[in-house]
């Protein structure tokens, strides 16, 4: 019988030796394991000890760095708190707003765009603290205006669908609609108090109604073309309407009747504002051309001038002697009235028409709207305190807007402060001190109140 033990590895139960290889008839090289798990603990020993003379273990160098990457981290999250801005970040919108309107007591705005969709925002000059509080879609053609009633829980609102709305401003629900209000598009909204609304459309009807009842108790037409704006004397007992045929209406609401219209001006009249404690109404037109009337002088202007302007398309008054107004250059002026003059610009939308002005409920911002689709936020806490005088020095040769706010030129424009004049001489200084103003930013008919 052959003997196959030799072709078998050999183990040896005391040995530790790896084993012959059968294949080969090769010893493989004797390694003994104790010894090697000697070496290695020696090794270990050793590096111990060189690490103990060298400085901290790894470990207590890990937890260290971990402190220091705690206290770095504490030290971000502190930079990254919000900033405290000047004014409210731009909103920015999904189509063109034709309309904007300010609650009468908290920091909330309204905004009607060409799709007829209607948004309310909560707006902060905390950065990124500008919130979308509720939308409303209930318009089929585009919102054309907004407007809050006195104590701001109401919202109306016209469009080009001919309907009039009045909605929830807490929920943004439609409380009540009325339907076919016109026979035409409706363009302007005035809130007379909490029951009265006056509307105008784009056939140049005039409509008073009674909320209460949901019907219109004057429903007059005196206008050939639309009607642009709509405003109200402090008694609420004459209405004002300016329209595109030029002309300024007059409407007796305790009478229900029509009074008067005023005589044809160049160009459409598209915005109508109060100003000198009742005293003075002032039209913006199509021409650029600021006009000024009487009150119960509605016949014919007492002054007018002509701003640097393609048109005037809004104005709101900020007090008694300062307007702003917005044209279709994009600009935002503020003009003094009487003295007639332009102080500066306040802002503008870069090439682009502005559809609208509102101002904050504390008359700390302006609010415009734009073709831009953007709604912007303008500082004006300074401008009530303004005062102009009747004389003033001679104007500039370069004929540039006064900016009135930090971003009144926006960023294109950040260094055009920095620019040096060249220094005067002394008979030059003599020769442009302050005089009476003959030539001014306006050209001006009349200076008289």
């Amino acid at each position: 019988m052959a003997d196959t033990r030799k072709h078998l590895p050999f183990y040896s139960p005391l040995s530790n030796a790896i084993p012959l290889d059968a294949s080969r008839g090769q010893q493989r090289p004797f390694v003994c394991l104790k010894k090697k798990r000697r070496i290695r603990g020696k090794a270990n020993n050793m590096a111990a000890s060189a690490e103990h003379a060298a400085g901290p273990s790894m470990s207590q160098t890990d937890t260290s760095g971990e402190a220091e990457s705690g206290d770095s981290l504490s030290d971000d999250d502190a930079a990254a708190e919000p900033r405290i801005l000047d004014t409210p970040q731009d909103l920015q919108l999904e189509a063109i707003a034709n309309t904007v309107a300010a609650h009468p007591s908290r920091d909330v705005l309204v905004c009607g765009d060409v799709d007829g969709d209607v948004y309310a925002y909560s707006y902060s000059c905390t950065e990124g603290e500008n919130r979308e509080l509720w939308s409303s879609g209930h318009h089929l053609k585009s919102c054309r205006q907004v407007r809050f009633s006195q104590d701001g829980e109401k919202l109306f609102s016209v469009s080009r669908d001919k309907a009039v709305h009045m909605l929830d401003v807490e929920r943004g629900q439609l409380v009540t609609r009325i339907r076919g209000a016109h026979g035409a598009p409706i363009n302007s909204l005035l809130l007379v108090d909490p029951n009265i609304l006056a509307t105008g459309d784009d056939g140049g009807t005039l409509k008073v109604w009674d909320m209460r009842k949901g019907s219109a108790f004057m429903d007059l037409k005196h206008h050939d073309d639309y009607i642009s704006d709509i405003a109200v004397d402090e008694a609420k007992r004459i209405l004002l309407t300016t329209s595109g045929d030029g002309t300024m209406g007059v409407f007796n609401i305790k009478r229900r009747r029509f009074e008067l219209l005023s005589e044809y001006q160049s160009g459409d009249l598209t915005s109508v504002a109060l100003m000198k404690r009742g005293k003075k109404v002032v039209c913006g037109s199509t021409q650029g051309t600021v006009y000024i009337f009487n009150w119960n002088g509605f016949g014919a202007t007492s002054d007018r001038f002509a701003l640097r302007a393609e048109s005037v398309d809004c104005v709101v008054p900020i007090n008694d002697n300062v307007l702003c107004a917005g044209s279709t250059d994009g600009y935002i002026r503020a003009i003094n009235v009487l003295p007639n003059r332009v102080i500066g610009c306040i802002g503008q939308h870069v090439g682009e028409p502005v559809e609208e002005l509102a101002k904050s409920w504390d008359s700390r911002f302006l609010l415009s709207c734009a073709h831009d689709q953007r709604i912007k936020f303008w500082d004006i806490s300074s401008l009530a305190s303004t005062t102009v005088k009747e004389y003033r020095k001679r104007k500039k040769k370069d004929g540039r807007l006064k900016p009135l706010s930090k971003k009144a030129f926006g960023d294109q424009d950040f260094f055009s402060g920095l620019v040096e004049e060249p220094q005067k001489t002394e008979d030059g200084q003599k020769g442009e001190e302050e005089e009476k103003s003959e030539d001014s930013d306006s050209d001006s008919d009349s200076g008289s109140d």
